[in-house]
């Protein structure tokens, strides 16, 4: 399925101060079909090999970085004859050798020719202890689950998705109920590509769902085989607390939502370990709408997001029925979902950094606080439902003067004096 990252990794492949990339992301996000999609796509050939297969030779550089003996045994282990200008190197799990993340930087210094993708699901959290990461010899790239753009062109939208990249507003929003019905979709189905593929293929909701809880399940079964052992109850207890913590209207990550009780000091690695992994998501309140927001971060007052929203519905055991059809799920989950799904969209452009905000002893609170690349701060708020009285971010936008404020709902865009409202489906394309 298309990815909208292939543009970047282009970019990368005919950048003139390349070096080796490391593709960072959560489990099943698809990094390793999209590297070898580009792989196959823009090079004569591909040197693939997953440091987690039985087989793989995870040795390769024990020994040493020199890179005439590392290529020959890729050439031996893959079967080709790697030629460093035709050829892309993918470097899969590559956490799971000794000294792989090290040897980027070798290449980098010493065969810069050679085109090197590294990926790693868990290269936040099993990182050798006696690797340090090549800071500064390497580029990164992030792979989040699929977009709602790219969600459109899975399920035979492209005509739809040409309009969203051509940012063709007037013509958007003919089809705004039907759009507005592909967000209900996506808020079930979300963006793991393999359930993705399920739904484009079969448009079977259980077929669906039972692939998205065997993601869930995937998950357990790391936390087991890769987090620390006395912190493995934590992770646990953490995960399975999230969604009960986004169903509150306050939906500051409460401590004692977890169990009676407990503290920060008690679940913070837990929280860290999860984060590292890209399962979880960060938000932190910021104290003060003032640049930079980083500098007014609050950093005990934070909203933990899940990594997809199809998997927070599947967690919550939320039925397609409540999801897709109606209103119910606004009214029973208050909002949760969108709030994911607007997160979700906004963290996947990358054009902005993102908190929330209280103000007034936490009368109010905004949902989210942007400070985009140009640094301008915009206050967003999200509705689910019909109504769309914006009491928080009125008070906001007569206390602090924004250049722009912005209410994303299921109604259509409209323009008004001290705000922009903005359909749903337009989060992805606002931002970019």
């Amino acid at each position: 399925m298309y990815r909208e990252k292939i543009h970047e990794l282009i970019k990368w492949q005919q950048s003139d101060s390349r070096k080796p990339l490391v593709l960072l992301g959560a489990r099943q996000v698809g990094k390793t079909h999209l590297l070898k999609s580009f792989g196959n796509a823009n090079y004569k050939q591909v040197a693939y090999i997953n440091f987690e297969h039985p087989n793989a030779p995870k040795d390769l550089f024990a020994l040493d970085f020199n890179h005439e003996r590392i290529i020959t045994i890729l050439n031996a282990y893959c079967n080709i004859k790697i030629d460093a200008e035709n050829t892309l190197i993918i470097l899969d799990e590559i956490q799971s050798t000794k000294k792989g993340v090290t040897s980027l930087k070798y290449f980098q210094e010493n065969a810069p020719e050679y085109h090197i993708v590294a990926a790693g699901s868990l290269l936040g959290v099993n990182i050798h202890p006696e690797e340090s990461f090549p800071v500064g010899k390497v580029d990164f790239m992030y792979l989040y689950p699929m977009s709602f753009n790219e969600f459109l062109l899975a399920i035979g939208e492209d005509a739809l998705y040409e309009l969203f990249i051509n940012k063709d507003f007037p013509s958007i929003s003919f089809f705004h109920e039907k759009l507005i019905n592909y967000v209900r979709y996506y808020l079930f189905v979300g963006g793991m590509p393999e359930a993705v593929k399920e739904f484009a293929n079969t448009q079977d909701w259980n077929a669906t769902r039972k692939i998205q809880n065997q993601i869930i399940q995937s998950y357990r079964n790391d936390f087991s085989k890769h987090a620390p052992h006395t912190e493995l109850p934590r992770i646990n207890m953490v995960w399975d607390s999230l969604p009960s913590q986004l169903a509150k209207e306050n939906k500051k990550f409460i401590y004692g939502m977890i169990r009676k009780g407990a503290r920060s000091k008690d679940f913070e690695i837990a929280i860290q370990w999860l984060t590292d992994t890209g399962l979880l998501h960060k938000v932190y309140n910021t104290s003060k709408p003032s640049l930079p927001l980083k500098a007014y971060q609050e950093l005990s007052n934070f909203k933990l997001f899940y990594n997809d929203v199809g998997l927070l519905g599947a967690a919550s055991q939320l039925s397609a029925k409540t999801i897709v059809y109606g209103n119910e799920i606004f009214k029973e989950f208050k909002g949760a979902m969108t709030e994911q799904f607007v997160f979700q969209q906004l963290l996947e452009t990358e054009n902005v950094n993102i908190y929330y905000h209280t103000f007034d002893g936490s009368k109010y609170e905004l949902d989210f606080l942007l400070q985009d690349s140009d640094d301008e701060i915009i206050p967003v708020e999200v509705k689910s439902g019909v109504n769309v009285k914006s009491t928080s971010l009125k008070h906001f936008c007569e206390r602090n003067k924004p250049l722009k404020a912005i209410r994303f709902s299921t109604k259509g865009y409209r323009k008004e004096e001290w705000l922009i409202n903005s359909p749903l489906y337009s989060v992805g394309v606002v931002f970019k």
